[in-house]
């Protein structure tokens, strides 16, 4: 009723199943060397294994509602007047920028203005700037968009950071995660030669998801999970006792610092056993950034034993993604 596409190799393979995981949705397969799979937690929706360079025409020809790719696979493979749109766009792995790099003998180059000059002066004598590539779309628009017009892609696979030193290409324009390996191979990335910044995300075919409402049903039940997870990475929830003559009074206590109370303020509840008159449970949710803080906040208010826990998931009165996937299908909420 719901198929979505992973990444079967490359490095969105392991943490697209560990996103899942995380967020409730794990692949559950009879054995590892099979390429088909299902979600646990949800019933209805089938997991295919493809190969991260073909997700995108997966997504697009029909044979998944749902694919998890990188932003940069999908804006250079996806097809004009294609069904397939992003609906989450950043899934929170896979960070990586297409970058411009060439070799670091290129005392005189720096950006892409020198580049621009540069292409010209080869012009100039009948020559064509070489550039290796396996994103020509993406190369190709960034270029002539920043003045460089004058140049020839040379579509490449595998390392491209050694196409320079092999003669076939002058320099490359590759996906970076650190830079390492474009240093190690003596290669430097101009300062204004960010092509695309990129990371995981979630593409859909808008088409099919129209058509057949139980797969949209379970499409909806994903992007739940997925953005409660990532909404929850950056949220603790604290809880403490506090006594007070009455839960306004503790309540009141905790509101004289109103950033500090919660998201929609503190829950005070009584706590009942021997010997607990007069005492209150608290609880608030924090951001990561302000858990201290708050802890010192319940410190300085007579809290005692405090504690607090990352939340797992944070659902928020309206899903944003689901929203977001409706107004593609020209649909109301």
């Amino acid at each position: 009723m719901l198929r979505l596409a992973l990444p079967s190799d490359g490095e969105l393979y392991e943490p697209s199943l560990a996103f899942l995981k995380a967020c409730g949705l794990p692949l559950e397969r009879a054995s590892a060397r099979r390429y088909t799979g299902v979600l646990g937690g949800l019933r209805g929706a089938t997991v295919l294994l493809q190969r991260m360079a073909d997700i995108t025409h997966k997504v697009q020809e029909g044979s998944a509602e749902l694919g998890i790719v990188g932003l940069d696979r999908f804006l250079e493979y996806r097809r004009e007047e294609s069904p397939v749109a992003l609906v989450m766009e950043d899934l929170g792995f896979g960070s990586c920028e297409l970058v411009v790099a060439v070799p670091d003998t290129w005392l005189d180059i720096s950006s892409m203005d020198d580049l621009a000059d540069l292409s010209l002066e080869l012009r100039q004598q009948g020559k064509q700037l070489r550039v290796a590539t396996k994103y020509p779309r993406l190369v190709e628009r960034y270029f002539l968009s920043r003045g460089i017009n004058y140049f020839t892609l040379v579509p490449a696979s595998g390392a491209l950071e050694a196409a320079p030193a092999a003669g076939y290409a002058d320099m490359i324009a590759d996906i970076s995660s650190t830079g390492t390996t474009l240093r190690e191979n003596r290669l430097k990335t101009l300062e204004d030669g960010t092509i695309l910044s990129s990371q995981a995300c979630l593409i859909g075919n808008l088409k099919l998801l129209a058509e057949r409402p139980e797969a949209l049903r379970l499409a909806r039940a994903v992007l739940e999970r997925m953005e409660a997870y990532l909404m929850a990475g950056n949220y603790y929830r604290i809880t403490s006792n506090i006594r007070g003559r009455s839960p306004e009074e503790v309540a009141s206590h905790i509101l004289s610092r109103p950033e500090l109370s919660g998201l929609q303020g503190p829950t005070v509840a009584p706590v009942f056993g021997a010997d607990s008159e007069g005492w209150y449970e608290v609880s608030l949710i924090v951001p990561r950034e302000q858990l201290l803080e708050a802890v010192d906040h319940l410190r300085h208010a007579g809290a005692t034993d405090i504690a607090s826990v990352q939340v797992n998931y944070l659902f928020r009165e309206r899903c944003h993604a689901y929203e977001h996937l409706l107004q593609l299908l020209g649909r109301e909420g």
